[in-house]
Formats: C-alpha cells, sequence, structure tokens
C-alpha cells in the first residue's frame, strides 16, 4: 500500500518451512479433494488457524531454546564469579593475602588426602618438596597414624611459616638491585620491569622503583604476589573455557543414551571447574614458594 488508506493482505505457502514443520500436509490433501488447483490462492478460516497454531508452537519450540541456553549459560556465569572475584582480589590487592592463605590450606589438603590414599609416604614427602620446597614436618609413623585434617593442619601451620621466611629471604636478596637501580637510575625510571623465575618459568613483574625502595621491597612482593596470581588464573581460566566449549558440544550426544544433555553438562563442567582450581592453586603457590630473581 505505500502507506496509502487499505489493508495489507499476507500470503504463506503450504510449502513455507514453517507451514510444512506443523501439519501443512493434511491441509494440502483436503485442499487437493475439495478441486484445489496447485498455485491457486486458498482464502480459508481453517487456514489462518493452521498458520496461527505453527506460529505459536513456534514461537514455544524458540522459547524453550532460548531457556535452554540460559540454563547452560548460568552454569558458565557461576563459574566465572568466582574467578573475577578471584581476579579482583588480586587486581585490586582486596583479600589477596586472605586468598594465598585459603589457597595454601587447600593445596596441603590435598596433597594429605592424596597420600593418605595412595598410603605412600615417599610421595607425601615428593608433593611437599616439589611443591612448597621445604622437607616434609610430618613423621613416617605420623603419616600412618594421623587423619587427613591432622596431617593437614601441621602442614598448613608449617607451610605458611616456610612462606614468611621465604617473602622476608626474598625481600633481603631483591632490595640490594632495587637501592642500586633507584640511586643510580631512579631519574630515568618511575616503573620497573623485574623478573622472576621458578627454575622453569620467568616471569616479569612491573613495580613502582621509588615506592619498592621506600618500602624495602615490600611493595615489590605485593606486585609479585599480584602478577604470579593473575598471570595463572588467566592461563588456566582461558584454556578451561575451550574445555568447556568442547564438554557443551560432546554432552549433546547423551541423548542418544537417553539422558538429559544439561544434566551431563552440570556434572562435568563441576568436575572440570574443580580440577581447575586445584590445578590453578597449586601452579600458583609453587611459584610463589620457588620464586626469585635470576642471577
Amino acid at each position: 500500500r505505500q502507506g496509502d488508506p487499505g489493508s495489507s493482505q499476507f500470503y504463506v505457502s503450504l510449502e513455507d518451512n514453517l507451514m510444512r514443520l506443523f501439519g501443512s500436509e493434511r491441509i494440502a490433501k483436503m485442499m487437493d479433494r475439495m478441486g484445489h488447483k496447485e498455485g491457486e490462492v486458498i482464502q480459508h478460516s481453517m487456514i489462518s488457524k493452521s498458520i496461527e497454531r505453527a506460529q505459536k508452537k513456534v514461537e514455544e519450540n524458540n522459547f524453550g531454546t532460548r531457556k535452554r541456553l540460559l540454563e547452560y549459560d548460568d552454569v558458565m556465569n557461576k563459574q566465572r564469579d568466582v574467578i573475577y572475584k578471584r581476579r579482583k582480589n588480586a587486581l585490586f590487592g582486596d583479600h589477596l593475602k586472605y586468598d594465598i592463605t585459603n589457597m595454601i590450606f587447600d593445596v596441603a589438603n590435598s596433597i594429605a588426602a592424596k597420600g593418605k590414599a595412595t598410603g605412600s609416604y615417599k610421595d607425601f614427602e615428593y608433593e611437599i618438596i616439589k611443591t612448597f620446597t621445604m622437607e616434609s614436618p610430618v613423621s613416617e609413623n605420623d603419616f600412618k597414624n594421623k587423619t587427613v585434617q591432622d596431617l593437614t593442619n601441621i602442614l598448613f601451620k608449617a607451610a605458611q611459616e616456610d612462606y614468611q621466611m621465604k617473602l622476608n629471604l626474598l625481600k633481603e636478596k631483591s632490595f640490594p638491585i632495587i637501592e642500586n637501580v633507584y640511586q643510580n637510575q631512579g631519574s630515568m625510571f618511575r616503573m620497573i620491569q623485574v623478573p622472576f623465575t621458578d627454575g622453569h618459568k620467568t616471569m616479569t613483574i612491573v613495580t613502582d622503583l621509588k615506592e619498592a625502595y621506600e618500602t624495602q621491597c615490600d611493595s615489590l612482593i605485593n606486585d609479585f604476589e599480584k602478577n604470579i596470581t593473575l598471570s595463572i588464573i588467566d592461563e588456566n581460566w582461558k584454556l578451561h573455557l575451550r574445555e568447556m566449549d568442547d564438554l557443551r558440544r560432546s554432552s549433546q550426544g547423551a541423548v542418544y543414551e537417553q539422558k538429559d544433555p544439561l544434566v551431563i553438562y552440570k556434572q562435568e563442567s563441576f568436575h572440570l571447574f574443580s580440577e581447575m582450581i586445584e590445578k590453578l592453586n597449586k601452579e600458583i603457590i609453587s611459584f610463589l614458594y620457588k620464586g626469585e630473581i635470576p642471577a
């Protein structure tokens, strides 16, 4: 009508995808019996109602699909909230020390639980050395007789004390370097890059030169903890997102086993997330304990 007064008329083919999905064959057969020829315009209340029913079914299907997608997204959103909260704590320094303390406890608990499960004191001792770079505070006899909780508490207490000693030692070793750069080149640089290595991987920490000098490397240690935590969280989170995409696709195959793909997705995603958290906790703690400025 191009805007002129009048009425609009819409044409829908019975071979349209919308109609074919929702019962157009029945209408087509009826029209054949009534003598209507192919290509002829049909105006009938039954056709209008059929279109309305088809549209309603499509809308219901689309709503169900959107609802299903939101349920999948909800799983990811809950995991994202946990990770982003930890990133925020590290990025702005809020509760980072508290998070590190929790990670030390969780790693200690994991080592104790796995050690008791295998019953191998040597494996237990090796994991302590590999992760915390310290001797086992638990004797072989105590390892056999004490519970997982007891072992966790002993290991956590020893690891916490050892961590503070290592941070103090790291500050003592770092300060002469910072002092030398500040006194000789302080007017040239505001921010400096300080490399830290755990013996395998090297990460560069950016820190304020003047602040590091005036705090006798307290600010450098804070930046060290912050950057290591952020880097390892981001690295593991990116890998986890790829795994979740793969899981989302593979879980659709559960339909052939007469299982709900969403239920399978939720169960498997929980296991993947738990494993990822355990892995990144261990990697962060291991680097913090081993990290030093290379000679």
